[in-house]
């Protein structure tokens, strides 16, 4: 059983800063596709299509029959553990600061035998457990053993807590929170045990009705002044508290319905791409550096930026057309955000939800994504560690087709869906 996580001592500025070491990250291309099922919270093996056979570690061909004709199948992990070991000595300097550290060896009933960290709350060999892949601070796959039946806390186990970026005892900045699911997200970040949330709020004297005050009384929640469209108030606010935040959660956005021929001149557009894409350009120019700066501080230091972009920056949606191009540009940005903040351990999550059931959605039939059930989904990719998450029934859909094929799924939303 683990034992709740108690709140971290506050860093004491005399003592040794510790600097990012990240965990060995050298991958072939081939074990990459662990690596990206791994992104959206799979487990997947390679299985040959010809003998039907899982095999681990990812290979070329089929070990058994030298078949080339192999595929990333999701797998269940279900297992049996052989036999255990804990390091009390390593020469790497990530898992030297992090001793001691438990491994196993774990036969899975798909047929692999497989070397995996261990959780905590898994007993000693032989015992049931349940194989899941993650994604460590070096952004690679790693294969975690866990029990079959966990306690209410083993999400603060010490392993496990490395490989997330669990919202718990850390601080926040959601950049809206005038918007009902900027609103949502700092009540499940409350929920989920945050520690201070900053929620920001542009044109202040406008009035908004009654959700700010209501998070607003939260104790956990101050209010601070944030324009993602003034640069001066972006780089104010990363000197007053840049240096404190844990987890960004960039959820600020202009949606605007239409495309290109049923609206004249560019305002509109370029109010889109001022929030969209460049306010998250100056967010992360201002907060970026911090956070690389803060990723080693221990239990609650900086560990994750979460990005709210769309399922329509993947294809385009030509009734939300230049809404879909600042989204689209917003999704290429955080692709080089993500691989900028990948040296420091730093997570960057894509959330990509279908239609949000919001005031810009009104004509939109359902099923609409709830604000809730969005919050929700954030929280959970934090707590998962995963990097790209698809919340909701059309985004679901959206992301099938077009993996299957982008362009039959642009000339369909070109028909109207």
């Amino acid at each position: 059983m683990t034992m709740p996580m108690m709140r971290p001592p506050r860093k004491n500025p005399v003592l040794r800063t510790r600097q990012m070491n990240l965990p060995p990250g050298a991958r072939g291309r081939v074990a990459l596709g662990l690596t990206a099922a791994a992104a959206e919270g799979r487990f997947e093996l390679q299985t040959c299509e010809d003998c039907g056979t899982v095999q681990y570690p990812p290979r070329e061909v089929c070990h058994k029959c030298l078949s080339a004709a192999l595929r990333w199948r999701t797998q269940s992990g279900e297992g049996e553990l052989l036999g255990s070991t804990t390091l009390h000595h390593s020469n790497d300097l990530f898992f030297r600061e992090r001793l001691p550290w438990r491994l196993g060896l774990v036969h899975l009933d798909a047929g692999p035998t497989l070397m995996v960290h261990l959780h905590g709350e898994v007993g000693d060999a032989p015992t049931r457990v349940r194989v899941g892949a993650r994604l460590d601070r070096a952004g690679q796959a790693v294969l975690i053993g866990f029990p079959n039946e966990g306690s209410a806390h083993m999400a603060d186990d010490k392993m496990l807590r490395e490989m997330t970026s669990d919202p718990k005892f850390r601080k926040a900045l959601v950049t809206d929170g005038k918007t009902e699911t900027g609103q949502a997200i700092v009540r499940a970040l409350v929920k989920a045990g945050a520690d201070i949330v900053w929620v920001g709020h542009a044109e202040p004297w406008k009035k908004m009705g009654d959700g700010l005050d209501d998070i607003s009384a939260l104790p956990q929640v101050t209010l601070v002044p944030l324009d993602l469209t003034n640069g001066r108030q972006v780089t104010e606010l990363a000197g007053s508290i840049g240096g404190k935040v844990d987890i960004v959660i960039n959820n600020a956005e202009v949606h605007r319905t239409f495309g290109i021929g049923a609206r004249r001149g560019t305002d509109v557009a370029k109010a889109e791409m001022d929030i969209n894409y460049f306010g998250l350009l100056r967010l992360a120019q201002e907060f970026g550096p911090a956070l690389k700066g803060r990723s080693a501080d221990g239990a609650t230091g900086a560990t994750a930026w979460v990005n709210l972009l769309s399922i329509y920056a993947l294809s385009n949606f030509p009734p939300h057309g230049t809404f879909s191009a600042s989204k689209a540009a917003a999704h290429s940005l955080a692709q080089c955000l993500r691989a900028e903040m990948r040296p420091a351990g730093i997570r960057v999550i894509n959330v990509f939800p279908g239609p949000i059931d919001d005031e810009w959605n009104q004509h939109t039939p359902p099923p609409k994504l709830a604000p809730t059930a969005l919050a929700n989904a954030i929280v959970k990719a934090l707590r998962d560690g995963v990097e790209d998450v698809y919340p909701g029934d059309v985004a679901q859909e959206w992301l099938e087709r077009w993996r299957d094929n982008p362009k039959v799924l642009e000339r369909e939303l070109a028909a109207g869906g």
